[in-house]
Parts: structure tokens; sequence; C-alpha cells
């Protein structure tokens, strides 16, 4: 191999690299259920990769059946990015990108395979922290892991190749709103390092509102947070422009803020109170481009057979991702140069009320009202598995019925 050939393969890999750093970055928080108006902790992951297509898988080759967050193309599920099991165990995770600045270990991007043994293996924040610390060194991980249990406990763990430190969001002293948020930087690494300082912010700030009226809710996450047209930086939320675009294409610049051409796919798990059992931990989900997608409520209690909306289909896509990536296409109409760093807003929402988001909302809304009456009854008689399947089979009724804004479900 020529010096000029093996110079431009090390400049081509470092490039796709740098992709990686920049396509792994996510959004995420943990709330204690001391924060939350009904006393249930929540578990919050904005994701953003350079795999658009995500599905859910439901797995039994452990100690606990659970439902996991994949990409379409890992067929096995090798790899898991947020979920939760029978046991009321959740875990998601944010990359960190200043915690292994001096490390030169080789073994990397370990961090899903880590997520899927511990839905797998652990019922408690205490199994978790059993499995990082006995997990065979260095563990190929720079990461926020956050975690909550059946037993309320909610916490973040900053793990490098060798060890970790546990923030807990029950501790008034580092979570006194009963809140904490990660975004690609971790408080116990190197300083100014990382990414995501300005979404950091822009998250803080809406939490810190939300906990002052008390709205800390799994809507507030999915709607308000992931969601989020503020910029806390540039001081702007395109949601309340003095006027809304009309219906003609109106771009703007869009980088920073919490939702990005990256993000993939919204999961919030809902926990439970300590009287309640692990059955009713609900796995909330936009999957797809979260500013086009409807959420969907799953629960590892409801057994393998998912929604068809959210597993993989004869394309090994889920039917919701596949079709909430082709209304992202009018949002991020530009594929060259750097189109894709601005979004059509007009296309999200317009002066018409005709936006993607304006026509969603509704179904969404639609979907939380249904969950909800069938929560609040079955949290008073039980649950079962044939009344999660015929839930599915009325979720996935509503939105068939959506065919003009939803087509192909």
């Amino acid at each position: 191999m020529s010096k000029r050939i093996y110079f431009l393969l090390v400049i081509h890999l470092a490039f796709l690299l740098c992709l990686n750093t920049h396509s792994s970055a996510c959004t995420t928080a943990i709330i204690s259920g001391k924060g939350t108006p009904d006393g249930r902790s929540l578990l919050f992951k904005h994701r953003d990769s350079g795999f658009e297509q995500n599905r859910l898988m439901y797995f039994t080759d452990g100690t606990y059946p659970f439902i996991g967050l994949v990409n379409s193309e890992d067929m096995i599920g090798k790899e898991v990015w947020a979920g939760a099991n029978s046991a009321g165990f959740a875990i998601m995770n944010s990359a960190s990108y200043n915690l292994n600045t001096s490390d030169t270990t080789l073994l990397k991007d370990q961090e899903g395979i880590i997520m899927k043994e511990a839905l797998r293996s652990c019922a408690t924040l205490k199994d978790f922290e059993e499995l990082l610390r006995t997990w065979p060194k260095p563990m190929g991980v720079e990461a926020n892991f956050g975690v909550i249990d059946a037993d309320g406990g909610a916490a973040y763990y900053e793990t490098t190749n060798f060890s970790f430190i546990k923030i807990d969001a029950n501790d008034p002293v580092l979570a006194p709103f009963g809140y904490l948020i990660r975004t690609n930087y971790s408080f116990s690494g190197t300083d100014d390092d990382g990414y995501g300082y300005i979404r950091y912010l822009t998250a803080e700030e809406l939490f810190y509102q939300a906990a002052a009226e008390n709205k800390l809710t799994y809507q507030f996450l999915l709607q308000d947070v992931s969601r989020s047209l503020k910029h806390s930086l540039l001081n702007v939320d395109l949601e309340v422009l003095p006027l809304l675009p009309a219906k003609k294409d109106h771009f703007i610049g869009f980088q920073d803020y919490i939702p990005r051409n990256s993000s993939v796919t919204t999961m919030v798990v809902q926990g439970i109170k300590k009287e309640e059992s692990p059955d009713f931990t609900t796995i909330w989900t936009l999957l797809g481009f979260p500013l086009c997608s409807v959420v969907i409520p799953t629960w590892a209690a409801g057994g393998d057979k998912l929604p068809k909306m959210l597993i993989s289909d004869d394309s090994g896509n889920a039917p919701l991702c596949q079709r909430s990536l082709e209304l992202k296409k009018k949002c991020f109409p530009i594929n060259r140069g750097s189109g894709y760093k601005y979004i059509n807003l007009s296309a999200l929402l317009n002066a018409e009320g005709e936006g993607i988001m304006q026509k969603l909302l509704p179904v969404e809304q639609s979907v939380i009202q249904l969950t909800e009456t069938n929560l609040n009854r079955w949290r008073r008689e039980g649950m079962s598995k044939t009344e999660i399947q015929s839930f599915y089979k009325q979720v996935s009724q509503l939105l068939y019925q959506q065919d003009q804004i939803l087509p192909g479900l």
C-alpha cells in the first residue's frame, strides 16, 4: 500500500469517526418520584444517532423479559439503546465525550451491549452497580447511564472504561428538585470538553419552569422537551414566533436545538409507585423523527406481540419509523451541501394550522387519552396480557384511521 493511499484511508476513517461523534449525541434526563406529580419516576432519552431506522424488540433470553430499542439493521438485537424489563428496571444512556480523554484503550462503543445485559439481569440500581463492578475491564464505554427501578431508585452513572460515579436523583443536595439532566458530557469529566452544552441549558430552563409548576410528567418530556423549538443561546422559540409562517417554504437554521436532523427516537419510561406491580411500568415511544411521529405505549407485561407499527416488517424496518422519516423529508428537503442544517419550519408549523406537528398532535392526544383511561382502570382492577394485547389493537385501529396523515401504517 502506498503512503498516499494509506494517508487517504486514515483521513477517511477520521472523517467517519467525526461523523459518528456528532450523530451519537442525545439529550437525557431522570426524574425521581419526589419530582413528579404522581410520585412515579421517569426516565427520558431523546436519541440522536446515525442510525435513522429504529424499532422495538421483545427479549426473553435473560432472567427478566424486556422491551428494548434497537437499530433496525441489528437483526438479532445485539445492542439495546433504551428499554425496561418485567421487574420495573429501566435504563438508557447518553454518550459522553469528556471522561476517557487521556485513555488509550482501543475497545469502544460497548454501551448497547452493557445495557442489554442490564435489562436481561438487573432488577435494581444495586444490581446494575454490581454489573458495572464485575464487568471485564476495560469496559469499552464512555457514557452517562440513566437508571430507574421499581423501588423508586433513580440515578445516573458517569462511567469510564474502568470506573463509575453515581449521581442520585433522590439526593436533595445533588438534585434539589428531583431531576437530573445529561447531554454529551459528564459533570465528573474534563471541563469544557464534550458536546451538548447549549442543549443542556435549554433542557434545564424547561425543567426548572416545569418543576416550579409541578408539571414534570411524561407528557412534558414527550411534547415539551423532545419537541422543544427553543434555543437557549439564541434566546428564541420558533413555536411562538409573532406570526407563524405561511404554508410556503420558510427555512430556519436548525442547529443545537434538542430535536435535530439527527434525532431518531424518543423513549420515556414511566415507573411505578412502591405499592404497584412492576407490570405497570409504561414505555412511551416516539419512534422515528420525534417532530413527525406519534407516541405509542408498550408494557413488558404484554408479552412478545408488540404493536406491528413498532416492530420490523418485511423490509426489516418499523412502519411508524418509516412513515415518520418520510414526513421528515418534508422538513429537510435540501440534501446537498449543508442543507441538513436548515429546517422548513412551515412544514412543521404554519399559520394555516396544517403543519405536520399541528396535524399529529390531536392524533397523539387521542392515544394518550385512550392509554390513561385504560391505565386508570388497570390500576384499580389489575392488568393482564390479554387486555394489553386488546389495547394494542385499539391503538392500531385508531392510527390506521389517520391514513391521510400517517399513510402506510
